[in-house]
């Protein structure tokens, strides 16, 4: 990897893990969930909709809408409110570690949906490892004593899992700019009346403030921006790498701003954890074939998947 992809990829899984830190700053200050959700969509889609208007994509986004809302709600519209909802009780660092979860919720759900690709040992151990380290940070006392709070969490991790499958098979025509563009729009009309309805809501400290503006504006434009470019650099499948950056952010966050503890049942959840996702979602080489005397046909796109949305959204 150039010395430019290692740059993207360190900056996106250090921003991708701050928004469970700037969640919880919001919850605690009384601002709500769909409010955060509101505030984090808006200033992303005024970002970003200039840019998809300047390349026409948003023409290509109207005629896939069927998959594209399905995209939008179990990527943005549905987890995006479960996650800030889940904050209010969970710490930050616990939200991140649970999200981690997703490539391991990917194997699950390929084995539903009817992927019958071969799944070796080692996919099958790490899913084994990581849900024994789902059980091990969801012990006594611990996930603040709220199981609808991880509830929400994986359930949001399980629409994480989803999401990418409608890309990869319905959207791989649409350009991912106007895609999240139209996506961020779509979930702050949705918020927009709720937000309305349930006023008039406190004006929040300068602290929540800043903490929303970040959400919106780096957390969500600048970092769908910055993915863009990796998967350009690096690669789509080489990008995802950053999903085993962000719950290392997000403990490490969580323990210098907030003072949450870092326990050795958290540490040792968080090891399990991400060997088990790492194995989980590993994948065997395809094998080489020698070429015989007749002219073989190369099959385009095998080995590198169309630069699709990531398996591990930002939170």
């Amino acid at each position: 990897m150039s010395r430019r992809g290692w740059t993207l990829l360190l900056a996106l899984g250090a921003i991708w893990g701050i928004p469970y830190l700037l969640i919880k700053v919001a919850v605690e200050a009384d601002v709500t969930p769909a409010a955060i959700v509101l505030t984090r969509t808006g200033l992303g889609a005024v970002l970003l909709l200039p840019f998809a208007v300047r390349h026409g994509g948003l023409r290509v986004v109207l005629t896939h809408w069927r998959p594209a809302l399905a995209f939008a709600v179990l990527e943005i519209v549905g987890p995006w409110l479960l996650l800030s909802n889940a904050e209010r009780t969970l710490s930050s660092s616990t939200t991140g570690l649970l999200v981690a979860t997703v490539p391991i919720g990917a194997v699950v759900l390929g084995r539903l949906v009817g992927d019958r690709r071969p799944v070796g040992t080692t996919r099958w151990v790490g899913l084994l490892v990581g849900l024994g380290g789902v059980a091990l940070l969801l012990g006594p006392g611990a996930a603040g004593g709220d199981p609808w709070a991880v509830a929400q969490v994986l359930l949001a991790a399980v629409g994480y899992a989803t999401a990418p499958m409608i890309a990869d098979r319905w959207l791989r025509e649409v350009p991912t700019v106007p895609l999240t563009a139209a996506c961020l729009a779509l979930a702050a009309l949705v918020y927009a009346p709720v937000v309305a309805l349930t006023g008039p809501h406190p004006v929040p400290p300068a602290s929540a403030v800043l903490a929303l503006v970040v959400l919106g504006v780096v957390c969500t434009a600048l970092a769908f921006t910055l993915f863009f470019a990796l998967i350009a650099e690096v690669g789509a499948a080489r990008s995802t790498l950053v999903a085993y950056l962000n719950p290392v952010v997000a403990v490490t966050l969580g323990a210098l701003v907030l003072d949450e503890a870092i326990t050795p049942g958290v540490v040792g959840a968080a090891a399990l954890i991400l060997l088990g996702s790492a194995a989980a979602s590993r994948r065997r080489p395809e094998p080489v074939q020698e070429p015989r005397d007749v002219e073989a046909r190369p099959e385009i796109g095998r080995d590198e998947p169309a630069p699709v949305m990531p398996r591990r959204p930002p939170g």
